[in-house]
């Protein structure tokens, strides 16, 4: 679950995401509101592109938040999700936490699309949550530690990025041999975990001396099968259509996420990372 940064100026979704936006700008019982940099949104945007699922996408502008999205969310954070009145619930209810969103919508829409976790095999689908946890807890802190480096911190940027590396291999480890997704020719809820840092670590590279760092080919030592693996899933995660249907121009990322670099973000994920702390 991450906050509006309120650091940033109003803004809207550009290049692809805009279009995507534009076509379900129409009144809708079901609303997804967001905002077009955050990628916990972009997870859920994820899912209702795969799924095929009718929508309506809010914008929230950090400086006027609607009434009607407050009332539903009163702290204010992206994304949530207005869920319709049912034969057994009259009133709209929230969900947020992008996470339980994205399960939310998968189990909510059985029949339409594809689904996004293991029906039969219960261990199986347990598993999946165990790696989408590792994503949560384990790799996306360490993008944020990398990214919001700064050179007068205790710990260097050299040792950030190994601990971020190792993270992504243990991800790796565990992923079907075949790919190119986690588990194997299927797309899942595991993928779309961690596809929108996927699509952001050019940022490092734009922003941080040494970038992400992961060796060339044929300089990688014993970790070759390793990283030739991750190669084979980040170059069909940044070419799926959802991912790219959900993503703005890339010039704007920059702008965004400058305060990242910095170290100045006031958003509750860069504060958490400052801090040392969870993120929320």
């Amino acid at each position: 679950m991450a906050a509006v940064d309120t650091s940033l100026l109003p803004s809207r979704p550009t290049g692809a995401a805009a279009s995507l936006a534009a076509a379900h700008a129409a009144e809708h019982p079901l609303k997804l509101y967001g905002g077009w940099f955050c990628p916990f949104v972009q997870r859920a945007w994820i899912v209702l592109v795969e799924k095929g699922i009718g929508h309506q996408y809010v914008e929230i502008n950090p400086y006027h938040k609607a009434p009607e999205f407050l009332a539903l969310n009163p702290r204010g954070l992206v994304p949530t999700l207005a869920v319709p009145p049912t034969e057994g619930r009259k009133e709209t209810k929230p969900l947020y936490e992008s996470s339980v969103v994205c399960e939310y919508l998968d189990e909510a829409y059985p029949e339409q699309g594809p689904r996004l976790l293991p029906v039969g095999d219960v261990y199986e689908r347990a598993r999946c949550r165990l790696w989408m946890d590792h994503v949560a807890s384990r790799v996306v802190p360490g993008f944020y530690r990398l990214m919001q480096h700064t050179p007068e911190k205790a710990e260097g940027i050299d040792e950030v990025r190994r601990g971020f590396h190792e993270q992504l291999k243990a991800f790796v480890r565990e992923m079907d041999e075949g790919g190119p997704w986690f588990l194997g020719d299927r797309f899942s809820l595991v993928d779309i975990m961690l596809a929108p840092w996927a699509k952001r670590l050019f940022l490092i590279d734009h922003y941080k001396p040494g970038g992400v760092g992961i060796p060339r080919k044929g300089e990688r030592g014993g970790d070759e099968e390793v990283w030739a693996r991750w190669d084979n899933w980040f170059d069909a995660i940044v070419d799926r259509q959802s991912v790219k249907d959900t993503w703005s121009d890339e010039g704007q990322y920059i702008e965004a996420y400058k305060r990242y670099a910095e170290d100045t973000t006031q958003s509750e994920v860069g504060k958490a990372t400052r801090q040392g702390t969870s993120l929320p």
